[in-house]
């Protein structure tokens, strides 16, 4: 078996202890005679898988007590109407950083008012607009960003003004890349499937406080976060394999890695290796405001369509796996998350330099 080198941007690599140790316990798990997929989620067993995965979660992140940790479905889209419908009174500023902000807007207008604070668009969502208290409306109830964008390679690096409002996060493409002050934030989502584990289930962090603001007898229970803090994330059937596996995703990072401090100086040196060999370059390029560049996505191009996709083509064959940019941006983009390791963007880089030299 060859594994390839995988830089995709979501379902995305997992890390490989992670699938030694799924696969270890995959028809047997800690002796209860089958697999975890197997297993009922009222069952003794499974308690303690999610009550450990969320015990270990909120130990990486520290995450306070006043804060509940939910395991839901729907992914991030569900998010971007579940947010209005338990939080929003008065109406949202949205702050639009590309494609996952867009949605939450066309989402959340359906719900209430949406005030766009400020916007990257006229410049391909290439930097993260810096906004002022006063660019946001006076009446609404939060704030809403997306943290690290995926397709466009941008990244907040300071939290935008919000006194008064809650603010809300999608951190989906940059949860546990590095340690953050949950206190900051009043409710957190993202999607497991970039840095957690795989695709299936959404972690949300959301103050306790938040549960009763949202009218009861008029949300559909599977819309309430209410109702899921109170059934524990098992108000109906949850992902159950994605669960056990976000569990063992932060038993690596706490054990393997040694905590988000750990991983957070990994990923920078990750970075620090693919940003400096792209802006040497002769041949590529990355559009991103130097200050605003991701940690975990890299854009890139060539300046020119038909040798990016031969770039994509023979890095394929290479064995790097998934490099191609979203179609919105072109070129390709090494997303390079957690699971994602040093030795894999050596790799790269030691492809994107022969290529080069061929086609310079």
């Amino acid at each position: 078996m060859t594994r390839v080198y995988n830089f995709a941007a979501g379902p995305a690599a997992i890390p490989e202890w992670v699938l030694k140790k799924a696969q270890a316990e995959m028809l047997d798990y800690h002796g209860s005679g089958m697999s975890v997929m197997e297993m009922s989620h009222r069952s003794a067993e499974f308690k303690e898988i999610i009550d450990n995965a969320k015990a270990s979660l909120r130990r990486l992140m520290n995450i306070p007590e006043d804060y509940d940790i939910l395991f839901l479905q729907g992914g991030g889209s569900t998010q971007f109407f579940m947010v209005a419908l338990n939080l929003l009174q008065n109406g949202a500023d949205i702050i639009d950083t590309g494609q996952w902000t867009k949605k939450a807007i066309k989402e959340q207008k359906k719900i209430g008012y949406v005030h766009v604070a400020a916007s990257s668009k006229e410049d391909n969502y290439t930097y993260i607009p810096k906004i002022k208290q006063e660019d946001l409306y006076p009446k609404t109830d939060y704030v809403y960003i997306c943290e690290n964008n995926t397709i466009f390679g941008t990244k907040y690096k300071q939290l935008p003004p919000h006194d008064g409002k809650l603010l809300v996060a999608d951190l989906s493409s940059c949860i546990c890349s590095e340690p953050v002050d949950v206190t900051k934030y009043d409710l957190i989502f993202a999607g497991a499937q970039k840095n957690m584990g795989p695709a299936g289930v959404t972690i949300v962090i959301l103050k306790k406080e938040l549960l009763d603001r949202a009218d009861q007898d008029k949300l559909p229970s599977m819309l309430s976060y209410k109702v899921h803090a109170e059934k524990d994330s098992m108000f109906n059937t949850p992902p159950t394999w994605g669960i056990y596996m976000v569990g063992l995703t932060c038993q690596w990072l706490e054990e393997v890695i040694g905590g988000l401090e750990n991983m957070e100086k990994i990923n920078q040196r990750k970075a620090k290796k693919l940003y400096d060999y792209i802006d040497n370059s002769k041949l590529y390029t990355n559009n991103v405001n130097k200050e605003d560049r991701s940690l975990m996505n890299v854009p890139f191009v060539t300046g020119d369509d038909e040798l990016d996709k031969k770039f994509v083509a023979e890095a394929k064959k290479a064995g790097i796996a998934n490099i191609k940019g979203h179609r919105s941006v072109g070129g390709m983009r090494a997303s390079i998350y957690n699971a994602v390791t040093e030795e894999a963007v050596d790799y790269l880089i030691d492809f994107m330099k022969k290529f080069e030299k061929e086609n310079a």
